[in-house]
């Protein structure tokens, strides 16, 4: 026994010393080097170092106490690294880069970097900026950068050598991607430079590239083969991308000098397959093409849902038909076919192969009740199915009231039964006279009175005047004011039984705004160095202009902003403004709009934002989506092409960053809407709200009291209701601004006025799914929209999606100007 706890002591006491050993070899692994000062999201190197190595992150308080350390997630917090003469490090590898998956910002500038090797950035998906500035880089290849959203790439003061290999940055320069047409750059010819955009290089350029078709269209289970050829100098290599395919296939390739072909064919094609994108794709040293190949695939129709009628706004018998070509539908009610009307209507919304709708039911009866058939048709097949629909019970009849007579009354019963008919008489008249005062009461108050259009019973939200004016609420239910109203103030809504009182909405919110904090550090601009250059709109607080700011980079001279004025710099407004300045400066993330500093020193009070060239998203969604012609403001839109699902997905996915963002500072925004995003170069777009949206999207308010003004068509029903905004409540508003991204900006709910959105929202009604929009992205639409905050979708995993969504397709950013 003694021997045997001496052996597990032993055992033990090895185990911490390698435990020990392996925390000290972690700790020294992920030390900052000397010359370098490291955070949690960063990494700047701006000494002489000749260290070949690439610099690891520094593991500094985390851990210390003993608590387990996600690796991994510490280096995927690094958004930015920035190293300087470096004059060791000559070679940049995967290796080096792989661990940094959240990397947004790479500098390895004035170093000694030679090589890049070609996967050094593949699982770096998040670049967005990359500078090799003074490098002795004698070539790059574009491959580095084909599956980046590269904004911004500098090659200053490198010097490649002409030829081939680098034709694609000329290339680029001529398009003006990435940034590169703003730089001089140069490459040696010999013993002499030139100009990059002066080499000339025969027999070198981007390879074409034709198919044999442009669709195909085919039956399921038939075989099919297209062809693809990549021509051009150098050759390039080509292939099909069947990334998702479901059905059998196989490749053929014929290569000549000139000439790369490839035949893609496809056995027992599966429906599933039905409107896949074929994509062929050629490269070589210069850079990519592709073209794609539409494949149609017929089927006989399906139908995958037919449910029992459910109450919506209207009674709904909702189905689910796949098909292709697209069925037609016929309805039948116990085996006879139903002619449609205002009462009895198919609705339907079409995507891809897929039929989704409601046989949609107004206001039905027992007469309505029994089974309904669905049938669906196309050339090749036809299904049926049946569900019973029960709507309202059908009224009972007592047979005992019924008499029935069989032999001729007596002279009594004569005079009963006159008697009997002049008492039936007197009660049918009398009916008739209340049936008409009741009608006429009915067109009184319809034409007087303020009635819902969805027929609520009960107490609803009124205003005195126009739906949107400053007139002071009223709680009214049939005509008798109720004693909520009696001290109800100018900043109070009614809404149902509840009176709620509402402040003005801030910029941003924060959980708990008196917990104790240390002081925050607000950057103080001189007056001297804000020039302003136009207006760029009015809200309730001032104006917002575009400005040149300058000593505000250590990079550049001067640079545009965004300043926001105080024009009643009042004590409490000072102190709003000191309060909100505090605040913005905690707020440091790519996608929430930058805010710089202010200008105290004399009126009127500014704030410093950076400045997005494209204005809001609202506006940019217009003006790129199918109404962009139509006049605004007296002249048309310009626009250089709508917007594809890939952008909006890449627009999607920014926003939910940001607002992973703003959720882990428990800050609660309760203003999210396209009109308070930004867009700036490269489809870059950023969370912010400069408060003039309020002035300029009035319509999309609801004003209370004359001057508070909520956002109800994207706030969630507690909200509304109860007043309670939290960063589920802002998930509410993302799935709102999804909608708005698959409409091209429309305004939600734009058919309605504001007090019949309040009754949609309460009562469960929530936005129909857009014409273009995936059904996969309203499903996370609809997980917004939970009723109940804690069922709603978390933001992270909402995140998540969207990115995996997007990173199929590539973005292009072919429709900015």
């Amino acid at each position: 026994m003694d021997l045997w706890f001496y052996s597990i002591r032993i055992y033990w006491w090895r185990v911490l010393f390698l435990m020990s050993i392996f925390q000290d070899y972690l700790s020294s692994m992920l030390d900052c080097p000397p010359t370098c000062s490291c955070s949690q999201t960063e990494i700047y190197c701006n000494k002489s170092d000749n260290d070949r190595f690439f610099p690891l992150l520094a593991l500094q308080d985390t851990g210390s106490n003993g608590t387990n350390v996600d690796i991994k997630e510490l280096f995927k917090n690094i958004t930015s690294i920035h190293i300087e003469n470096w004059t060791g490090l000559q070679t940049l590898k995967d290796v080096d880069m792989e661990l940094y998956t959240g990397l947004q910002r790479l500098t390895i500038m004035n170093c000694n970097l030679k090589v890049i090797q070609p996967r050094a950035f593949a699982q770096n998906s998040n670049l967005r900026y990359i500078n090799l500035s003074k490098n002795p880089l004698t070539t790059l290849s574009w491959q580095l950068f084909q599956n980046l959203q590269l904004a911004e790439l500098r090659l200053d003061g490198v010097v490649f050598e002409c030829g081939c290999n680098i034709r694609w940055i000329q290339l680029w320069m001529q398009r003006g991607e990435a940034g590169l047409h703003t730089q001089e750059l140069y490459c040696k010819n010999e013993d002499s430079q030139i100009r990059l955009h002066n080499m000339y290089i025969q027999k070198c350029d981007l390879p074409e590239i034709s198919v044999s078709h442009g669709s195909v269209l085919v039956t399921e289970g038939d075989n099919v083969t297209v062809s693809c050829n990549g021509s051009g100098l150098p050759l390039p290599d080509v292939d099909w991308t069947i990334s998702g395919l479901r059905s059998i296939n196989t490749h053929m390739s014929d290569i000549h000098p000139t000439t790369h072909s490839i035949n893609l064919t496809l056995f027992n094609i599966s429906r599933d397959d039905n409107n896949y994108q074929l994509t062929c794709i050629a490269e070589n040293v210069v850079g990519m093409t592709n073209a794609s190949v539409q494949l149609n695939v017929q089927f006989p129709p399906v139908i995958l849902r037919l449910a029992e009628p459910e109450q919506r706004h209207d009674t709904c018998i909702e189905f689910t038909v796949r098909g292709y070509p697209h069925p037609k539908l016929r309805w039948f009610h116990q085996q006879k076919e139903i002619q449609q009307n205002d009462y009895i209507r198919t609705e339907m919304d079409f995507y891809q192969d897929y039929l989704e709708g409601c046989l949609t039911f107004q206001t039905p009866t027992h007469i309505n009740n029994g089974n309904y058939t669905l049938e669906a048709s196309n050339p090749l097949g036809t299904v049926t199915k049946t569900v019973y629909g029960h709507f309202l019970m059908a009224p009972d009849i007592d047979e005992d009231t019924v008499e029935i007579v069989t032999t001729a009354p007596t002279d009594g019963e004569t005079g009963r039964t006159h008697e009997d008919t002049f008492g039936v008489s007197i009660a049918v008249g009398l009916a008739g006279f209340a049936c008409i005062l009741l009608l006429v009461l009915f067109v009184l108050i319809n034409k007087y009175g303020r009635r819902s259009k969805f027929g609520m019973k009960g107490p609803v939200a009124v205003i005195s005047g126009e739906e949107d004016s400053a007139s002071p609420l009223h709680h009214v239910n049939h005509g008798i004011i109720t004693p909520c109203t009696l001290d109800a103030g100018p900043d109070a809504v009614v809404i149902g039984m509840t009176r709620i009182p509402v402040v003005e909405n801030p910029q941003y919110f924060r959980h708990g705004h008196n917990c104790n904090k240390p002081a925050t550090l607000v950057q103080h601009i001189k007056r001297r160095d804000i020039i302003l250059k136009r207006e760029l709109g009015e809200g309730a607080f001032g104006k917002v202009f575009l400005a040149e700011c300058y000593n505000l980079s250590p990079t550049k001279d001067k640079m545009l902003v965004a300043v926001k004025t105080l024009k009643d710099p009042n004590l409490s407004a000072r102190k709003d403004f000191q309060r909100e300045a505090e605040l913005l400066t905690n707020l440091q993330h790519d996608h929430i709009v930058k805010f710089y500093g202010v200008c105290v020193d004399g009126d009127p009070l500014i704030m410093v934002f950076e400045y997005m060239k494209h204005g809001d998203l609202n506006k940019f969604l217009r003006a790129h989506g199918p109404d962009a012609m139509i006049l605004v403001d007296g002249q048309p839109l310009q626009s250089n092409g709508e917007l594809g699902l890939s952008q909006m997905l890449h627009i999607a996915t920014q926003i939910a960053s940001g607002m992973v963002y703003l959720a882990s500072q428990h800050f609660v925004h309760r203003d999210l809407a396209t009109r308070n995003c930004l867009v700036g170069n490269g489809l870059l777009v950023k969370i912010g709200d400069f408060g003039m949206s309020r002035d300029i999207y009035s319509s999309d308010y609801y004003r209370v009291g004359g001057h508070t003004m909520l956002p109800i068509r994207w706030m969630p029903p507690e909200s509304i209701m109860y007043r309670k905004f939290s960063t589920e409540s802002d998930v509410w508003s993302f799935g709102v601004i999804l909608w708005e991204i698959f409409t091209y900006g429309k305004q939600p709910w734009f058919q309605l006025g504001n007090n019949e959105v309040i009754e949609c929202i309460t009562q469960g009604r929530v936005l129909e799914r857009p014409r273009i929009c995936p059904k996969e992205v309203y499903d996370i639409m609809l997980g917004c929209w939970q009723r109940e905050p804690q069922q709603r979708l978390n933001i992270k995993d909402i995140q998540k999606v969207l990115f995996a969504m997007g990173k199929a397709t590539p973005v292009y950013l072919d429709i900015l100007g």
